[in-house]
């Protein structure tokens, strides 16, 4: 005598696993969400430090800054491709040394782009356009909310 499965029972079973699976996608979604949070505050960091990294040695005199910049770089390009060292007077350093302060510029995760916000110091708190003058500050375009209710624009 053959042992078969019953239409209940592929019911049932099939019942189960749809449950499982519908509590299972809201789960994977958080954490897709969640890990994309960490890189978004992670790339951030990133190009804070160094912006900030910029703005100490242009305080420090140790590279040229255009006037109006308030020691901020004019844009995140030139922290991938590097500034010139200047020796102590002032002049170019002897052997042109080149500080790069990016290796690249880091992908937003939220818009999977490398197109930033950025915001100048001269910039109002408020602006929502970039005035051009050097970059302050930057922030994602996305207009998505965090898991902690939160703008990522605020970030």
């Amino acid at each position: 005598m053959r042992r078969a499965f019953t239409l209940t029972e592929i019911l049932v079973t099939a019942a189960i696993l749809a449950v499982l699976a519908a509590a299972a996608v809201p789960l994977a979604q958080k954490t897709v969400q969640r890990e994309r949070e960490i890189e978004l505050s992670r790339a951030l960091r990133e190009i804070r430090e160094a912006v900030d990294a910029f703005k100490r040695l242009a305080d420090e005199k140790k590279i040229r800054t255009e006037s109006g910049t308030e020691g901020y770089p004019p844009d995140l390009r030139t922290l991938v491709e590097g500034v010139e060292l200047l020796s102590g007077q002032g002049e170019r350093s002897s052997e042109g040394r080149v500080v790069k302060l990016l290796r690249r510029i880091p992908k937003d995760p939220m818009t999977r782009s490398t197109d930033w916000g950025l915001r100048s110091y001269q910039d109002k708190p408020d602006a929502s356009s970039w005035g051009g003058e050097n970059v302050y500050d930057v922030y994602t375009k996305s207009r998505g909310r965090a898991m902690d209710g939160s703008l990522y624009r605020e970030w």
